[in-house]
């Protein structure tokens, strides 16, 4: 089995109008969201082999918070995964060599959003359990979803995966501040 872990980049700022979509930092806010989806994954030991980022600056500065992962991954930040849809993201995890059995894809809605459901063959009606049902309801920024993958990269098609947890950072802050992050 294959682990496949989709995040969206955590909340950026507008602060600067003059800043272009793509040169966009983090702010407050999603630093804090993106150092506790760090925690989370260390706590459930989710470490990827490779790691496939769009170049915005936003999915650049989520992964810093992500880093060092336990084990080196092979980082890649790719230009074409910036506010790609989500047919290419699905071609992009199909490129990956057949020797990672984790990967990371950071990136953007509302690609990632249609990737992650499409995977989880959430084509109509929603079935599934509560975390299919959360992930149906919205994909904020941070949160991350987990699908273990059967066959090879290779041959991953929509309906190829299985929605394992859907975590959002709301969830875990809601435990050590009133503020809603999400």
């Amino acid at each position: 089995m294959r682990q496949l872990l989709l995040l969206r980049h955590a909340k950026s700022s507008w602060d600067d109008p003059a800043l272009s979509d793509h040169a966009r930092p983090l702010n407050a806010r999603g630093r804090r969201a993106a150092a506790a989806i760090a925690q989370a994954m260390r706590e459930l030991g989710l470490t990827p082999d490779i790691v496939l980022v769009s170049s915005a600056r936003r999915t650049l500065q989520t992964l810093e918070a992500l880093t060092p992962f336990e084990d080196a991954a092979l980082i890649e930040p790719m230009d074409a995964l910036y506010l790609a849809p989500w047919r290419s993201l699905l071609a992009a995890i199909q490129a990956v060599p057949e020797t990672a059995r984790s990967l990371l894809l950071i990136g953007h809605n509302p690609g990632l959003h249609e990737l992650a459901l499409a995977l989880a063959g959430a084509g109509g009606i929603i079935r599934g359990g509560p975390e299919l049902q959360r992930l149906a309801d919205g994909y904020p920024t941070g949160a991350l979803a987990e699908f273990t993958i059967a066959g090879p990269w290779r041959l991953l098609e929509p309906g190829g995966g299985r929605l394992i947890r859907f975590i959002q950072p709301r969830d875990l802050l809601a435990a050590d501040s009133t503020e809603t992050i999400g």
